[in-house]
């Protein structure tokens, strides 16, 4: 028997929501990003000060990862989930091995910001306000995603949800406000000085 449905009728409203969050961030980064291609003087209005500068990150290399702007992945990755998320709430019966699939897309995906963050913070050394709001989407959507999956038993053989699973359901939204809390904590810390007026 799977966990009860009622817990989980947020879920495709909460993908939703996150993954136009996140496609409107990838548009705003794509757009700077060729404006910036065309103009180098070009300064994005999400560059704030020192810290928030999404200029300053957008011309690195490590926002062109693969060869291309990063955040074309990030409009291709979140117009699947919109999709998604709109037939999950016209009561379309999503496969399991599609909701596996999104969940391995979202695991990618988290480490990606992960690796961002950390190359933010200690290599660059500036924030992009826009990239930022991507990575709060996509924090959101694997740990919606993952807690979904575990509460329906699609990560066991027998499809029924175990204790780990259990657990993973009942404090999702604990590990979304840690995983928010460690990235805020380490920005505060990295730059300490500034915010309190310092630096």
């Amino acid at each position: 028997m799977n966990a009860q449905p009622v817990r989980f009728r947020s879920t495709p409203w909460i993908l939703l929501v996150s993954s136009i969050l996140g496609l409107v961030a990838a548009f705003q980064l794509t757009n700077d990003k060729f404006s910036i291609l065309s103009d180098p003087n070009f300064v994005p209005s999400c560059s704030i000060n020192p810290v928030l500068s999404c200029g300053s990150v957008i011309i690195t290399d490590q926002a062109s990862v693969f060869g291309f702007p990063n955040p074309l992945i990030g409009l291709m990755s979140y117009a699947v989930i919109v999709t998604l998320a709109v037939l999950m709430i016209s009561k379309v019966n999503i496969p399991n091995w599609v909701w596996l699939g999104l969940n391995l897309g979202a695991l990618g995906g988290m480490a990606f910001v992960i690796w961002l963050a950390y190359q933010s913070l200690y290599v660059i050394g500036a924030l992009c306000p826009w990239c930022m709001v991507a990575w709060v989407a996509t924090i959101f959507i694997f740990w919606i995603t993952t807690a979904e999956n575990a509460g329906r038993g699609r990560f066991t053989r027998s499809g029924e949800p175990g204790v780990v699973s259990d657990v993973v359901v009942s404090l999702r939204w604990i590990f979304i406000a840690l995983t928010f809390v460690l990235i805020i904590t380490l920005i505060f810390i990295r730059w300490m000085d500034f915010w309190l007026g310092n630096g």
